[in-house]
């Protein structure tokens, strides 16, 4: 019997393989085994897709036909020109390194950010990485030279949980050295309030940025299953707290929830991509989630 390519997506498959570089491959060329079509478009000038036209685009690219239809302004884009430039922002803070099973927080992350990294590789993509807490730790500028991959991974592999996050560093950061959109990929647990983290995060669309953010929470911060009073300790502050297995049942997942509903209602409202992954579920919703802007969207 053929193998489901999905079994190599398993976090628990994941967690058994020895390097960074291994996994990525893993999980790449077994999705994409799994596509009808490839989803390659750095290779030929054959016509590939529309997108909506953004101020400062090029209006030759402009197909009037369809706007004489739809009275909407689309761009023509061909395979051979749909490079993109995709900048990967890792949340590396104390409460990521959280975990219920085998993989961590900030494991799951970076396996997510791996397995993008290797797909922007492969399609000849230009590729750049910032780590950060509070402040930017490391910052890889985006390249698609020979060898870029290689210092993806290795800054990846290095990443250890910091202290307190702040998503207004990270995000100066990277508009500093900003020269052209591209999309931007955020991977953290979001501990912030929606309405602030979404101001930090929104100029980077307003600039022509697609944004996604990849909301990654363990099983248990979810859905937590405990038996009588738990002592809990915030992983970024240190600050102790009691609570009742009710507390968590009942006044606690419906924080959760009503802050979940928020930060994608707000993500929506402001034209983000927001998707919720859990550790102990298969990479292959968010590949599709990052591919799916990768070809555009009207």
């Amino acid at each position: 019997m053929k193998a489901q390519p999905q079994r190599f997506l398993d976090p628990k498959v994941l967690a058994g393989i020895s390097t960074l570089d291994l996994v990525a491959r893993t999980v790449v060329d077994g999705f994409v085994s799994g596509l009808h079509r490839s989803p390659d478009f750095g290779f030929s000038q054959e016509f590939a897709e529309y997108r909506p036209y953004t101020p400062g685009d090029d209006p030759r690219r402009v197909d009037w036909n369809v706007f004489a239809r739809l009275d909407r302004i689309y761009l023509k884009r061909y395979r051979g020109e749909t490079n993109t430039l995709l900048t990967l922002l890792l949340d590396c803070s104390a409460s990521m390194r959280y975990n219920s099973h085998a993989l961590s927080k900030l494991d799951y992350a970076r396996y997510l950010c791996a397995s993008l990294a290797y797909l922007s590789n492969q399609q000849r993509d230009a590729c750049g990485l910032i780590l950060f807490d509070e402040t930017v730790r490391e910052y890889v500028h985006a390249s698609s030279r020979y060898g870029q991959l290689n210092r993806l991974l290795h800054a990846m592999d290095r990443a250890t949980e910091g202290t307190q996050t702040d998503f207004e560093a990270p995000i100066l950061h990277f508009q500093q050295f900003l020269r052209r959109r591209g999309i931007v990929v955020i991977v953290s647990d979001f501990y912030a309030e929606p309405d602030a983290l979404i101001r930090q995060i929104e100029p980077l669309r307003q600039r022509g940025n697609d944004v996604v953010l990849f909301h990654v929470l363990d099983p248990l911060e979810i859905e937590p299953h405990f038996q009588g009073a738990q002592l809990f300790v915030d992983m970024e502050s240190e600050r102790k707290l009691e609570v009742s297995a009710e507390y968590l049942r009942g006044p606690y997942r419906d924080r959760l929830r009503k802050h979940l509903a928020t930060l994608q209602a707000e993500s929506r409202r402001t034209g983000l991509d927001y998707m919720l992954l859990s550790t102990d579920k298969p990479l292959d919703a968010a590949l599709r989630e990052y591919l799916s802007i990768r070809q555009g969207r009207f």
